[in-house]
Formats: structure tokens, sequence, C-alpha cells
């Protein structure tokens, strides 16, 4: 079970936002600042959100450069403004690992089955759910598509892992929506979960409902001893 420390990047400044909400700004601190505090811990893996492309519809590959120079030998994991193959491949040149696509894997009934093609175990396919439907554009606009309409298609096309998110605990330190967690990965994909991880206990609960590994936003600030307003 992997803990993996979560940056969500606006501007030149990392950030936490609660429930998504660009107006809700809990956490500000410079991209270099932040990113040598959270290599420091030496993390698996590293979560990379670009809310600015994101909310744009713009991967901005030279934030992502910018973030895989600092990380070192970490590898990271991209999303936000990924809303092409062109882009998707443009992140991975920049020093992403791994990429999460949610709004372009929506896009069309034949949206999902290319990007899997094109970039197989290096795609993570986002699922961001609000209400039993997935969200999109920044968690600005439903997809249209419930949950377990999404899982069906996910295991038809092929897909190797999801990067779930429960939006209503995100930011919330309120504890990971186990429901949820337990009926994505009844599907037999590998989950890496996100939304209200506090604690060891709560990545404990996640692996026990199978998932493979679990994002902490606000907790990991506070394990670090990083002031949180």
């Amino acid at each position: 079970m992997q803990l993996i420390p979560a940056i969500d990047l606006l501007g030149d400044y990392a950030v936490r936002l609660k429930q998504g909400d660009y107006d809700r700004v809990l956490f500000r601190k410079p991209i270099e600042e932040f990113m040598a505090r959270i290599v420091a811990t030496h993390p698996p893996l590293i979560h990379i959100v670009d809310l600015e492309g994101a909310r744009d519809g713009a991967l901005r590959s030279d934030v992502v450069k910018r973030c895989a120079l600092l990380a070192g030998d970490i590898p990271l994991q991209v999303s936000g403004g990924i809303r092409s193959l062109a882009s998707a491949r443009d992140a991975l040149q920049a020093g992403a690992s791994r990429i999460i696509v949610g709004t372009a894997v929506w896009a069309s009934p034949e949206a999902l089955g290319e990007f899997v093609k094109a970039f197989d175990e290096r795609l993570v396919v986002a699922f961001d759910v609000r209400n039993g439907e997935l969200s999109v554009r920044g968690w600005k606009a439903t997809a249209g598509i419930g949950v377990d309409e999404a899982l069906r298609h996910c295991v038809d096309e092929g897909v190797t892992r999801l990067h779930v998110t429960a939006i209503q605990r995100d930011g919330t330190m309120r504890g990971p929506d186990l429901a949820l967690y337990r009926r994505v990965c009844a599907s037999g994909l590998k989950i890496v979960a996100a939304g209200g991880v506090r604690d060891d206990d709560d990545v404990a609960a996640l692996e026990r409902v199978g998932c493979e590994a679990a994002v902490m936003g606000l907790g990991y600030l506070r394990r670090i001893g990083l002031d949180v307003t």
C-alpha cells in the first residue's frame, strides 16, 4: 500500500483547495519550497495536479518539467489540462511517469480506448465522483456518466488503474468515502484513492477495502509540520 503526497499547483504556487473550489484556498507556498519539503520525505511517487491546467484546459508542460527536475529520481503522476493524446505525450516527455486523464477520456465513446492503446499502464483514468456521477473540466462539469457504467467501460477497454476522488471529501479532513472505494475496488482494477485521507488509520482502512495506494493532501502537510490555515 503506497502513501502518495499530493501537490496542487495554481500559478507559481503549491496550494490546497477545499472541495476543489478555486476560491477556497487553504494553503499556499512557492513550488520550489514545497517540493523540497515533499522530496525530503522520500515518497514512492508524487501526485501533481495542475489546477490551472485543469481549469483552463491546457497542459503547462513547462511546469511539469520544473517539478520533474525538483523531484529528482522520484516519479511523478501528473494531471491537469491533459485534453488530447498530444498533450498526454507532452506531459510524459516533460518528465511524468504516469498521466491522469479524465475530461478527455470521457469526451466520446471511443476516446477511452484510444488513450489505453496509446499509453497502456502509463495511463491512469481519473474517476472524480460527486453524487454518484463523474465530474470533468476541473470538477466544474459533469461527464453525464454514472460510476457503475464508467467502471464497465473501463474494464471493457482494458484500463489498468483508476485515480478515484470523492470530491465532497476533498480538503475536508473527514476521512475517505470507504463505500465508494469498496464499490470501485470490486471491479478488479487497481485503485488509487483520494479525498479526505487524514492519517495512517485511513490508509489502513483503504488497504482493507482493496486500494493499491492513497493520495494524501492536507493530512500530508500536517504530517510534515507545515501550517495549514
